[in-house]
């Protein structure tokens, strides 16, 4: 018995030993791993913005660089402001056709794309201040047709309601509704969380060219080249989590008046293909009618459905858009060209 228990304590530090060996090979193999990872995703980044050069420019606001890319000529210029976590390529398709008849400009929130982070919370009201900044930093003078779609609908009415001398008209392209969080069913929620947790999982692990590896990325170069990078996950992210806040703000930019507003809605019968059938219905539903109560907030708003379109209309149905945005603008154009009424 006494030598069974010397040869078990003689066994015990070489256990130890290889424990120690054996936990240490693994952290080796992990920063090896993650060094690896970090270079690969680093020179991946690189090499997609090389042979897809950004359109447009770079331009300093108070420190920082931001992108935007302006075509055609004319005014009012149109604004286009996207939806959550999306880059100014969600609207190559309507930009063109746009600039055959004014100017347009597209951009990139902070943190998104080409532009630099900011250090500012990520609300509507912040980023409205940073895209004011931006145009003016620019040269890009009033008066703007603003667009916005998705979260980006928030945006832009944040932007008129501190700016409503220098907006001539809106373009709101199935834009989020700051009550639709109280109004979407409650099963919702589930999946929002769910969807925030892979938008986290993908901004931690993509300083080490997970999503990549993963084929996350999208599969367009010139997409690939703008948003599979860090900061555009982060700021995804940050803006997931200021969503409420940002619907607040949205809430108390008030009525437009009188001016001359299009709203355009995804087709009630192409719904998400995120949502199971039994939610999709529901939800469309509630989307639906706060559509309708949108193209309310102007005296002159009306509304049309994107026939065949989920919602990126501006992907799915751009002459959709390009028409709503020629009807503002030349609406806006007569407004400017006509005399002032009389006091009497």
């Amino acid at each position: 018995m006494r030598a069974t228990g010397h040869m078990e304590d003689s066994s015990r530090p070489e256990v130890r030993r290889w424990l120690r060996r054996s936990i240490l090979s693994l952290l080796v193999l992990l920063v090896v791993a993650a060094a690896a990872g970090f270079v690969y995703e680093n020179i991946s980044e690189q090499r997609d913005r090389r042979f897809n050069p950004m359109p447009g420019k770079l331009v300093d606001v108070g420190g920082r660089k931001m992108h935007i890319d302006c075509t055609g000529e004319g005014s009012p210029t149109v604004v286009l402001d996207s939806g959550l976590g999306d880059t100014f390529l969600s609207w190559h398709r309507v930009q063109p056709e746009i600039a055959k008849f004014t100017r347009v400009c597209s951009y990139d929130r902070a943190g998104l794309g080409y532009s630099e982070s900011s250090s500012q919370p990520r609300t509507s009201k912040v980023i409205a201040n940073e895209l004011q900044d931006l145009l003016q930093a620019a040269g890009i003078a009033a008066p703007y047709v603003m667009v916005g779609h998705s979260m980006g609908g928030y945006d832009v009415r944040v932007f008129t309601s501190l700016c409503r001398s220098e907006v001539a008209g809106m373009v709101l392209v199935d834009s989020s509704h700051p009550d639709q969080e109280n109004r979407f069913p409650p099963e919702l929620k589930n999946m929002e969380g769910s969807w925030q947790c892979e938008a986290q999982f993908i901004e931690y692990s993509m300083p080490f060219g997970i999503p990549r590896l993963l084929g996350l990325c999208d599969d367009d170069p010139s997409s690939r080249a703008a948003d599979c990078n860090w900061h555009s996950s982060k700021e995804q992210v940050a803006e997931m989590k200021a969503f409420s806040q940002s619907a607040n703000e949205a809430a108390a930019s008030g009525s437009l008046g009188d001016m001359p507003l299009v709203v355009l809605s995804h087709d009630p019968d192409k719904p998400s293909s995120d949502l199971p059938p039994d939610l999709a219905k529901p939800l469309n539903e509630a989307w639906q009618k706060m559509q309708e109560e949108l193209a309310h907030l102007s005296t002159r708003g009306t509304r049309t459905i994107a026939k065949n379109s989920a919602h990126y209309i501006q992907i799915d149905r751009p002459d959709v858009v390009i028409d709503a945005v020629h009807k503002v603008v030349e609406q806006a154009r007569q407004a400017q060209t006509q005399p002032p009424a009389a006091n009497h």
